[in-house]
């Protein structure tokens, strides 16, 4: 938990060095698109929650870091992490637009745990148990 800490607190120390300089980050060469990055950082946070909750139940997590965890994404995306940093450092550089990058994920994050609720579910539930 230590490192992932460690991780978010070097974003966030970098973002607000970003912020307070006059110059704008220069738009990288394989920015990765809007849409498609808030599809990954919504995934890795499943990937830090999934660590964290079975890091104590798990023998094969326990001795894993949650970085295993943030590559996973980054090769199910088929994508470098050096061209994932540079694009999250390019979008945190604007920090209205971030702000509203991370709404747009928390927001799918709250979709996400409604659909897994026991009220989605239930709902789900009752129209299988009507076909049978």
């Amino acid at each position: 938990m230590k490192s992932t800490s460690y991780i978010f607190l070097f974003f966030i120390l970098l973002v607000a060095a970003v912020s307070c300089e006059d110059d704008v980050i220069e738009k990288p060469e394989n920015l990765i698109k809007k849409d498609q990055m808030i599809e990954m950082m919504v995934d890795i946070h499943l990937a830090e929650a999934a660590f964290q909750s079975r890091r104590v139940q798990d023998s094969l997590v326990e001795n894993s870091s949650p970085t295993d965890f943030y590559f996973s994404v980054l090769n199910d995306y088929q994508v470098p992490d050096s061209v994932f940093v540079k694009s999250y450092v390019y979008y945190a550089s604007m920090p209205k637009n971030f702000e509203k990058m991370y709404q747009d994920v928390m927001n799918k994050l709250n979709e996400l745990e409604q659909q897994f609720s026991g009220r989605k579910v239930e709902e789900l539930d009752l129209g299988v148990l009507k076909k049978k």
